[in-house]
């Protein structure tokens, strides 16, 4: 997750509403062959230990010997060239963006864009849902978190990476694009048709039944913190005996409104969550709001599409409360991107540190076990019932009686 110092995280970073960005490249010559390729400078690096002629051995066969070798141009060998090198890390958070891409990043993080409204992500090399939107065509459409997405149009998403998938999905307004989709519960792949709207991002719903305030937190954005705060000045008018805080499908956002949320619950001071780099250095964020909730009954909603901030709360909060946590075990992103700019305009998202949460357990590809294990049925979602905001409910009152007897 990125916190404000950097860019707003997965949140906007893989929403299949439109980000994309500008990478940038080099230019240079080596060539044992002494091939010269005009206009460009040698790595000039003496602690790196390649043999570059290879790269350009491989840059001249190409140019010389490829059926298009004749047409390609010099800038999209580099920007092929730097892609394959960031890919390298074997990391998909780590991106190279050419530079029309980045333009049309800086476009979408104003909030409203043309798209399909989900967030994607990729899991064991396969490009998936992460979390639909709230009333976006994706919901409607009946995708859910986990889906696979197996080809877009006629394009297979083999070997795609999560901006180039968002690119190949958007599309003027209006238009329908085609997602051949595989569920775990399917037998085979479906292809489910979209079409393409301006995207609006949810942020926070309030419902009080029964005595229970059932918050749900669409985004960690940045209206998110006051949106929360109303929320609970109503639940606390309302006479509301515990709290439902429903992250389902919340792919994250700025880490500043995770930490102030949680300072509503934890002490001052206490650890929200530790960036860890790789020099072994830390960072600490901690607790620093007014605690008005230290006291308060709650149970936690997560699922697959809980993510980055959402899992840094939750986890945040079980681990000093012990708030339970009820639902399907959450997605597990759990480190920190950086932007940089390079020379030309365009620029690289390299991950550049991990969170850690209070108890030191690594938020990354491990994601949070729920303390109740509820899934969804088909005929759960066909029905319309919610079994994990049943289970929540019936959690809460348990452990709201625990607290009056105790």
């Amino acid at each position: 997750m990125l916190s404000k110092k950097t860019l707003p995280l997965i949140l906007i970073a893989a929403i299949l509403v439109g980000g994309s960005f500008y990478a940038g490249y080099q230019r240079g010559t080596q060539s044992p062959e002494q091939f010269i390729v005009k206009g460009i400078t040698n790595i000039g690096d003496d602690d790196v230990e390649a043999d570059f002629g290879i790269f350009w051995e491989t840059w001249k066969k190409i140019i010389s010997e490829h059926i298009d070798g004749a047409d390609i141009d010099d800038k999209s060998l580099v920007y092929g060239a730097t892609r394959g090198l960031v890919n390298s890390l074997d990391d998909q958070n780590s991106v190279f963006f050419p530079p029309m891409d980045s333009k049309k990043f800086n476009e979408d993080i104003s909030g409203s864009f043309g798209g399909i409204g989900a967030e994607i992500g990729i899991r064991n090399s396969q490009l998936i849902i992460v979390a639909p939107l709230k009333n976006s065509p994706a919901e409607r459409a009946g995708l859910r978190s986990g889906d696979k997405i197996l080809q877009v149009d006629d394009e297979p998403t083999d070997g795609l990476d999560v901006m180039e998938a968002v690119k190949i999905i958007r599309g003027l307004v209006g238009d329908e694009v085609v997602l051949t989709i595989m569920r775990d519960s399917w037998s085979g792949p479906k292809e489910i048709a979209i079409v393409r709207e301006v995207i609006k991002i949810p942020t926070l719903d309030l419902d009080i039944v029964d005595g229970l305030a059932h918050v749900r937190l669409y985004s960690f954005n940045e209206v998110a913190s006051n949106e929360f705060r109303q929320a609970i000045l109503e639940s606390v008018f309302a006479g509301a005996q515990g709290i439902i805080l429903d992250l389902r499908n919340n792919p994250g956002g700025f880490l500043e409104v995770a930490v102030d949320i949680a300072g509503w619950f934890l002490n001052r001071g206490d650890v929200v969550v530790t960036e860890e780099f790789r020099s072994g250095d830390k960072e600490v964020f901690r607790a620093s709001g007014n605690i008005s909730l230290e006291d308060a009954t709650v149970v936690i909603l997560v699922n697959g599409g809980s993510a980055s901030a959402s899992e840094i709360l939750a986890g945040a909060l079980r681990d000093h409360k012990g708030y339970k946590l009820v639902g399907e075990k959450t997605f597990g992103k759990g480190t920190v991107q950086q932007v940089f700019p390079l020379r030309d305009g365009s620029s690289v998202k390299l991950t550049v540190a991990h969170w850690l949460l209070p108890s030191g357990k690594l938020i990354e590809k491990n994601g949070l076990e729920p303390d109740f294990m509820v899934e969804f049925s088909e005929k759960d979602v066909e029905l319309k019932n919610d079994p994990q905001l049943d289970k929540a409910k019936e959690v809460l009152r348990e452990e709201i009686s625990k607290a009056i007897n105790s």
